[in-house]
């Protein structure tokens, strides 16, 4: 088993899954925690996380130096590199922050660490701290241009650091360094697959005889989700649509479809007038969230209260809450809150209905492996994700119906333009933003003072980083053209080329 020491990364828990991935166990401890329960059970390996602090200030989170006088391997990623050198006696400082790509450079040091590693590859750095002075016994195995220590180790006593992140998917054979250093601590390997059957059993063992309410949005998550626990209990499944009016167009076409194969008749809350209503003069993005997500549930305990009196025993609401959602929305104790998920925290304290979120601990990619489980089509698994509050976050300040209808045009013309370039199934996502800020244009002759739309297309795999889409120059053309001619009062068109970290996803 690999022991996981989680400092509050981002990527904590994408550790983990690629850890499983190796077919080897692993575990997560909290900082407090973690020499105790390192000693009881004797882990082959321990993995030392990143996190949004800074090991010098007052308060970080640490552990007993001993840790490292275990006889055990150490691998510390990015915090947990910092605070690796600092213990041992090396020297830790702020520096110029870093985030996004960068080519690390392999020295000649040999060891299992770089076994099939090349001399150069790309790494996905997010640090504001850097080592200026290693540890004595430490080496150095690779450096960037402006990292002269992004990868080291002190071969004697099994203890190795990078300054980048190995675990995301954008960082190049980090996924051999992470096997290299499972080799090195011997750990033993079993199978670790997904088990559609027994995430049904423990829907079915949560839920008993009760009802759920589920709330079916159309995207990716929800409809897996909703799908999962309609082949788990059957006609006790309750999906739930609120047509808020800030969707995509043909989704409640789209959620209808799926479950009536199911036998499950979707029922459709009109609640277009009250969403927007709600958010009338409402500018900021995680006040646009709260305000969705308890009209969500306000609504769903509106359903529950008619369902009960027909006699029919709704306690739980399904949610299609994934891994991202939760880590961004503070998912441990030391972990920066990113932003309020709608389903998150974006929720009300008190609730009338339990929460049912059977896919909360995966990502993106493995949800739809489930889908794929569940025999869904691949055009529903494959499917862009979709915010929860819709066009809402995608919409800088007010929510008008104008600016709503804006959005939506300038959305169909994205995807219009990607799938007749046969783009569209090689990225992850893909939307217009109606930017708040204006610029003047000429149309006709004329002065147009309009607003700026800026366009995001990512590749993505977990969710946890991003790269912008290298989308050829004449489909960009084509796009920006169709946007300042099809959409009122739109006076420019922005391309949005920012990776995450250290953007999100979405522009809130």
């Amino acid at each position: 088993m690999i022991a996981v020491v989680d400092f509050g990364s981002q990527t904590a828990h994408l550790i983990t899954r690629r850890i499983k991935e190796n077919k080897v166990d692993v575990k997560i401890f909290t900082p407090q925690q973690a020499l105790l329960e390192i000693k009881k059970i004797n882990p082959s390996g321990i993995i030392l996380s990143g996190g949004p602090s800074s090991v010098y200030e007052k308060g970080a989170p640490s552990i007993d130096s001993s840790i490292f006088a275990l006889g055990i391997p150490v691998l510390g990623i990015c915090y947990g590199m910092q605070l690796m050198s600092k213990a041992l006696g090396g020297k830790v400082v702020a520096g110029e922050k870093e985030y996004g790509p960068a080519e690390l450079q392999m020295s000649n040091v040999k060891s299992q660490i770089s076994n099939k590693l090349p001399k150069q590859f790309i790494v996905w750095m997010s640090h504001g701290d850097r080592v200026i002075s290693l540890p004595s016994g430490f080496k150095v195995v690779g450096r960037t241009e402006s990292l002269p220590f992004a990868f080291v180790c002190d071969k004697k006593r099994n203890l190795f650091a990078v300054q980048f992140h190995p675990e995301v998917s954008h960082t190049q054979k980090g996924d051999q360094i992470l096997s290299n250093f499972i080799k090195i601590c011997g750990s033993k390997r079993q199978s670790h697959d997904i088990d559609v059957d027994s995430l049904k059993t423990g829907i079915r063992e949560t839920v008993g005889e009760n009802f759920v309410i589920g709330a079916v949005s159309g995207g990716v998550d929800s409809t897996v989700a909703g799908v999962l626990v309609a082949e788990a209990i059957g006609r006790k499944f309750l999906p739930v649509f609120v047509d808020n009016g800030l969707m995509r167009e043909g989704t409640r076409e789209h959620v209808e479809r799926i479950f009536k194969q199911y036998k499950a008749k979707v029922i459709v809350v009109d609640a277009k007038e009250e969403a927007l209503g709600k958010l009338k003069g409402v500018l900021d993005p995680e006040k646009k969230r709260k305000i969705i997500g308890k009209l969500y549930i306000d609504l769903f305990e509106r359903e529950m209260k008619k369902f009960v009196d027909l006699g029919k025993d709704v306690k739980f609401l399904l949610q299609g809450t994934i891994y991202s959602d939760v880590i961004e929305s503070k998912g441990s104790k030391h972990a920066s809150n990113i932003k309020s998920h709608h389903n998150v925290g974006g929720l009300p304290k008190k609730m009338k209905l339990k929460l049912l979120e059977p896919l909360r601990y995966f990502y993106k990619d493995e949800v739809r492996s489930i889908g794929r489980k569940l025999n869904l089509p691949k055009e529903f698994v494959e499917r862009q994700p979709f915010p929860g509050p819709g066009y809402a976050v995608r919409i800088r300040g007010e929510v008008t119906p104008k600016r709503l209808e804006q959005e939506r045009i300038a959305d169909k013309i994205i995807l219009s333009e990607l799938d007749k370039s046969k783009i569209l199934d090689k990225v992850f996502i893909s939307f217009p933003i109606m930017s708040g800020a204006f610029s003047t244009a000429v149309k006709g002759d004329a002065r147009l003072y309009g607003e700026v739309v800026a366009v995001r297309i990512v590749t993505s795999g977990d969710v946890m980083t991003a790269d912008w889409a290298k989308v050829p120059y004449e489909v960009l053309q084509k796009i920006s053209s169709r946007i300042v001619n099809e959409v009122p009062d739109v006076s420019r068109v922005v391309y949005d080329i920012t990776t995450k970290p250290p953007a999100t996803m979405e522009w809130e």
